[in-house]
């Protein structure tokens, strides 16, 4: 499996090989090193077998096992959702030592804290964050009711699901319309996270196969410029943050200076910097909100 899918050029082959077969065989990855003498039973076999095809189509190994690890936890995935990927952590990472650090945010705990998750997909921002912040709440939105519902596993599975509320809807839209008429903390809130779509289109035909051909096009493209759904949630935050609230979206490299601007215009957002991401690329646009 390794050598077929180094020559296929998929990330990680080794680590993917060994993915696919304790998922197979429904083992941890100690287990493979530990029992290697074990023979596979037929359907063992024949279902591996299968899966790998499908991965040396690049159908993305994350969907193929039904999990993807963020942040140290494991998430649901499924074709209804982006995968969770490392340049997100630059979110919760700053989010947490945000509130850790600044007075007025919950400490360790994060007391009475609210936060908005925007484009939740998966929903691993604010499931990752409430699992750290004991004392926060959150409510998450998306557009797909196949997201939410992933997304809502994901709160069941890691024991949050009663401090979050999940809003179906385009971008800030639910979080007006739930304001004053549901418990969502949509007003407000200390922060406001998003992920949104972002890919422009003159850097889609580079997009590598197992993503283009196999994750949600509405998830991952912003449109001519990769702003098209930035834009508006930048312009749009101040209305639901509170004095000093902080907001953070994550934007294409190649387009970080320009939404970085968007925030710097806006007469009620100030302290606006980008923050780099694991790979060292400008990938999160901060703002704070005037007191």
């Amino acid at each position: 499996m390794t050598e077929a899918f180094t020559r296929k050029g998929l990330d990680s082959p080794r680590l993917s090989a060994e993915l696919l077969l304790t998922h197979v065989l429904g083992c941890d990855r100690l287990r493979l090193y530990m029992d290697a003498d074990r023979p596979a039973a037929p359907l063992e076999r024949d279902t591996l077998r299968e899966l790998v095809g499908r991965a040396l189509k690049h159908e993305p190994i994350d969907y193929l096992v039904g999990e993807k690890w963020f942040f140290g936890m494991a998430f649901h995935v499924s074709p209804a959702v982006l995968v969770p990927r490392p340049s997100t952590e630059t979110i919760v990472e700053n989010v947490l030592l945000h509130a850790r650090a600044e007075p007025g945010f919950g400490g360790r705990s994060g007391e009475g804290v609210r936060i908005a998750d925007v484009c939740t997909g998966s929903g691993c921002i604010a499931v990752a964050l409430l699992k750290h912040l004991p004392g926060a709440a959150a409510v998450a939105t998306d557009i797909s009711p196949d997201a939410l519902a992933v997304a809502q596993r994901n709160a069941d599975r890691h024991g949050v699901r009663s401090r979050v509320e999940f809003l179906q809807g385009d971008l800030l839209a639910p979080l007006r319309d739930a304001a004053g008429v549901t418990t969502a903390a949509t007003t407000d809130l200390h922060y406001l996270l998003a992920n949104p779509p972002y890919i422009p289109d003159h850097e889609w035909d580079a997009v590598p196969p197992n993503v283009k051909d196999y994750e949600p096009h509405a998830a991952l493209r912003g449109g001519a410029d990769g702003l098209m759904f930035v834009r508006p949630l930048i312009e749009g935050a101040p209305e639901f943050l509170r004095p000093g609230g902080v907001l953070m979206v994550e934007v294409a490299a190649c387009t970080a200076e320009q939404a970085a601007a968007l925030a710097s215009a806006q007469p009620q957002l100030e302290r606006v910097r980008v923050l780099n991401d694991l790979e060292g690329l400008p990938r999160v646009v901060v703002a704070t909100r005037k007191k």
